[in-house]
Formats: structure tokens, sequence, C-alpha cells
């Protein structure tokens, strides 16, 4: 039912099948008793509506229990699953995985594991018989666990990182550093002068002239003699 769909759409489909039956896992008889326009209601296509009651039918007429197909090896399983119309390789190997818990299972075919391989081993897939050769030849290397192997690669697919749109701010900052640097005289508006009321300076008090010191008096020097001699000088001149 989910083969060559994504993941998303056959858990979709898958849940929308089981609410035919109120959510419970149906039983052959149930199935075959269900029109095909119904399953086609839920969006199977018309191949997979055939398919699905191919599968009820068989396993009514030849059987599909567990404790049969225990007791197979995976080669036998899935020679035995091929005989019903509808089902090939890869979904014999869905049920060895998942159904009968088998443990060393590579689903070569598996698109999602083939495109995991290649971008790890950077394979190349055009010559299709070499390129599954290859798979098949790395795949013998994590035997007898390639049940887990198929497992991790389907995860390391689903979860390699792409490149996303970054977040808003680091949008921004990559959208200014893709623009071209502008010249600066052509967008930088031009800045007018700030108006000033100029305030006139106060002019520096005039400084007062000192005057001039005045001229010291000229004064007679004293006579260095007593007045008793200049009176004896004065009276010998007579």
């Amino acid at each position: 039912m989910s083969q060559q769909l994504s993941t998303r759409v056959a858990d979709t489909l898958h849940k929308r099948f089981l609410n035919l039956y109120e959510g419970r896992t149906p039983l052959p008889e149930e199935i075959l008793a269900t029109s095909l326009e119904t399953l086609r209601s839920i969006g199977l296509s018309n191949a997979k509506t055939r398919y699905v009651h191919n599968v009820a039918r068989f396993a009514i007429e030849e059987g599909l229990d567990h404790q049969q197909l225990d007791k197979m090896e995976n080669e036998a399983v899935i020679a035995y699953l091929t005989r019903i119309k509808g089902v090939g390789r890869w979904t014999a190997e869905m049920m060895l995985m998942f159904a009968l818990g088998r443990e060393d299972v590579f689903a070569v075919d598996d698109l999602g594991i083939q495109n995991a391989m290649i971008g790890l081993y950077k394979l190349d897939r055009e010559d299709k018989r070499s390129f599954r050769e290859e798979l098949l030849r790395i795949s013998q290397k994590w035997s007898p666990w390639r049940t887990y192997a198929c497992l991790h690669l389907w995860h390391w697919k689903d979860n390699t990182p792409v490149a996303k749109e970054p977040p808003p701010a680091t949008a921004k900052s990559a959208a200014r550093l893709k623009k071209p640097a502008a010249d600066p005289a052509k967008s930088a508006p031009a800045r007018k002068p700030k108006k000033t009321t100029a305030v006139p300076r106060k002019a520096a008090p005039a400084r007062k002239q000192k005057k001039p010191a005045a001229a010291p008096k000229k004064t007679r020097p004293a006579s260095r003699k007593p007045a008793a001699a200049r009176k004896k000088s004065a009276s010998r001149k007579k």
C-alpha cells in the first residue's frame, strides 16, 4: 500500500484504511467485503485497490500465518509472497523487516536507500547493473545486521540538512551584503549647516595706564663741616 509513496502519504493512507474498520486491523474476509470504490475513496489507485484484494484472497486460500512464515528462510519468504499479483520483491522485503522482524534484510531496490548511499558513497547510477552490484557489495559489510543499516540510511536521508531560508535577521544582513556599496557622495544627503546666533563679545575694558613716577627733587648736599668751622672760615675771608 505504501510502495512508491512518501512516508507521510503512506501513513495517511494507512490511517484512512484502518478507519474503514473502526481503527483496527481487518480480517481478510472483511477486506474482500470492502468494495473497490470504497478503497479508492481513501486515496488508493485502481491498481492498488485490486492488489489489496489479491493479498486478502491469498491469505484465505494459501495462508499468511506468521508461524508458517517464521519457519522459512528470507529468500523462501520472498518467493512465496511474490506469487501474489501486485506483490514484488520490495514489498516482501518490507514484510520481512517490519512484520517478521528479520535483521539481515537489505532492500537494494528501495529508492530512499539508493539515494542515501549515493550521497554517502558518491556513487554513479547511470549503469544500473553496476550500480546495483556496488550497493550489494557495500551492504555485505553490514551483514548480519543489514536491516538496521537500512533504518539508518532512511533516517539519514530524511534528516540530511538542506539549505533553508535564513531567519529574518540573517536574511536582512544577507540582503545588505548583496547590495553594491553606494557612493556616499550621491546617497548621503547634504547636511545643512546649523543656524547659530552670534553672540557679540564684550570688549575688554581698557587698562588704566600707570602714571610715571615723579622725579626726585634735587637737594643740596649738606656741608660736612661743622657750623663752628664754617664761622672761622668766614672771618678769615674778611
